[in-house]
């Protein structure tokens, strides 16, 4: 101890620093670190996903292109063919068969649907004169429904319409984006089993089997979930298109393509939208063609929910229509239109794995021995509860 000036006792200079070593923990520090370190991992994660959404939802589209192929890609390679060389044939097919369809109906689809798009104002207007004379309803009719003239169109075009160097970009852009999807979904398709092992051999074996159920699952459900909707896509197709020529209604193919695939891939809302087109074409020209039009839609809708729809899609999993629709919305929300078009595979896929390793327990309130017990059971007396309390 020494003394002050004014005779009193001064600490030693080095127990104040004791002090302060003692008033901050040891594990201060350390955790003031990983919490900076997980705030930077959060926002370098969040801009990595931002500015990688395109590309991630590039590579969740070939994802399902691959599984989608794999079930003629293995039945290829049982027969004795190569994998590689059995991706690569069923890819060339597809190629072959895209090209044929569009030199078969190529010039038509795209005749149709430029005369569709210019007369689809004047069919809205047309369906809507109809409504007012024959429900007496006020709507607006004319250049006001959809507030588009000729003028309009054309400032529009001139604002919107890109440069010969800007149409070159879009379509290198597309090219580029379409060589890099296939080329994903061939590595992929092509080397599917090698790159299971190879995520398979980072974890311990009980591990790896849960792995392999879970690849095998995944491929089955959601392969099996897309290649289904493209039949019934394929099927609602033509027979739309049948019924539309047989009627006489124009624009057929791109009414019949647009009523397949919006009926299959956009989930609940999809079956109305789809009909609804057709319909507003069939009525601008004659309104009893809208009404049978309406009625087809209904009856072949039922023919697929009870003939069609449960043999193709028996192999794959049934997604309630609330959870579809949700998880439409959520991807199309963080992916865009391929999030949308690959969110119910991946559903499908989760809700397969959920039922194959959760655990059910049997609801006791649907026994009727238990509920008739529990009914039947009287609360005990005043008495009863205090004998109970003082034994």
């Amino acid at each position: 101890m020494s003394e002050g000036e004014d005779g009193g006792e001064t600490a030693p200079t080095g127990s104040v620093r004791r002090f302060g070593a003692l008033d901050a923990p040891r594990w201060l520090l350390p955790s003031i670190l990983y919490v900076l370190l997980a705030v930077a991992a959060y926002q370098l994660s969040g801009w990595l996903f931002v500015n990688l959404r395109g590309f991630l939802g590039l590579l969740f589209l070939a994802w399902l292109f691959s599984i989608t192929l794999e079930p003629v890609v293995d039945w290829l390679e049982r027969r004795g063919l190569r994998r590689g060389l059995a991706t690569g044939l069923v890819l060339l097919a597809l190629f072959v068969f895209a090209v044929g369809f569009l030199a078969l109906f190529g010039t038509l689809l795209a005749q149709q649907l430029a005369q569709l798009l210019k007369a689809l104002p004047g069919a809205l207007s047309s369906v809507t004169d109809w409504s007012n004379r024959v429900f007496d309803t006020d709507f607006a009719t004319g250049e006001d429904l959809i507030h588009l003239t000729p003028e309009t169109v054309r400032d529009l075009a001139e604002r919107f319409t890109p440069g010969v160097l800007g149409v070159l970009s879009s379509l290198l852009g597309v090219v580029f984006q379409m060589l890099t999807l296939l080329l994903f979904v061939f590595y992929m398709s092509a080397q599917g089993p090698a790159l299971r092992r190879t995520i398979s051999s980072w974890f311990p074996a009980r591990q790896q089997r849960v792995i392999s159920v879970v690849w095998e699952i995944s491929v089955e459900k959601a392969g099996g979930y897309v290649v289904s909707r493209l039949i019934l896509a394929a099927i609602s197709s033509v027979a739309t298109g049948i019924f539309l020529v047989v009627i006489g209604v124009p624009y057929w193919l791109p009414l019949a393509l647009w009523t397949g695939i919006v009926s299959q891939f956009v989930p609940t809302l999809g079956t109305y939208l789809a009909i609804a087109l057709p319909a507003i074409i069939a009525a601008a020209s004659q309104p009893m063609d809208g009404v049978w039009v309406i009625v087809f839609g209904t009856v072949y809708q039922q023919i697929e929910n009870y003939v069609l729809h449960p043999r193709i899609t028996s192999a794959t999993v049934s997604i309630h229509p609330a959870v579809a629709f949700g998880s439409v919305i959520v991807g199309a929300s963080l992916f865009g239109p391929v999030g949308a078009l690959v969110s119910v595979p991946v559903v499908a896929a989760i809700q397969a794995l959920v039922e194959t390793y959760g655990r059910r327990y049997e609801l006791v309130a649907d026994d009727p021995a238990v509920v008739t017990s529990v009914e039947q059971r009287e609360p005990p007396s005043d008495e009863e509860r205090r004998d109970a309390q003082d034994g």
